[in-house]
């Protein structure tokens, strides 16, 4: 079953539900393939790749964490739970994420084949390491580790 199948099972069930808030979710998510799938039309795509559907995931991930960081800055926990629960919903969607014992050992890995030795060749890792993690780890922390590495 495709990612866009499968969504549109999850709003039926969230809809008989009455569950509010993974319906906006979900909603939310195939609003964004339907955008996305419109846009590479022209490229003589019908429909998207499971890359695509994953990148798409991870930059909707990507949105509520932020988001959770600035209203608890800002002292809105309220608004910062309800993009938890969001987030919750959208990561069932994604691949399971990597553990950080499996996330160090492959970011050794990168940086023993790439012949990265200091700060100067995070390019050298980074490229690597995300298109390898794609959707299985968070970008921000896959950065923060490369650079402990290299430091």
């Amino acid at each position: 079953m495709s990612l866009k199948e499968r969504i549109g099972e999850d709003i039926k069930l969230a809809m008989k539900a009455k569950d509010k808030i993974r319906l906006q979710t979900v909603r939310s998510i195939k609003k964004v393939i339907l955008e996305k799938e419109v846009e590479v039309r022209p490229q003589g795509q019908d429909s998207l790749t499971e890359e695509q559907e994953i990148e798409l995931l991870s930059q909707q991930a990507k949105q509520r964490r932020d988001s959770i960081e600035q209203f608890q800055n800002a002292g809105r926990d309220d608004l910062a739970e309800k993009e938890a629960q969001e987030l919750a919903i959208i990561e069932t969607y994604l691949p399971e994420q990597v553990s950080d014992r499996e996330l160090e050992a492959i970011i050794d890995e990168i940086i023993v084949n790439s012949g990265a030795e200091s700060v100067k060749d995070i390019g050298k890792v980074m490229g690597p390491a995300i298109k390898q993690l794609k959707g299985k780890a968070d970008g921000k922390k896959i950065q923060a580790l490369v650079r402990s590495k290299l430091a």
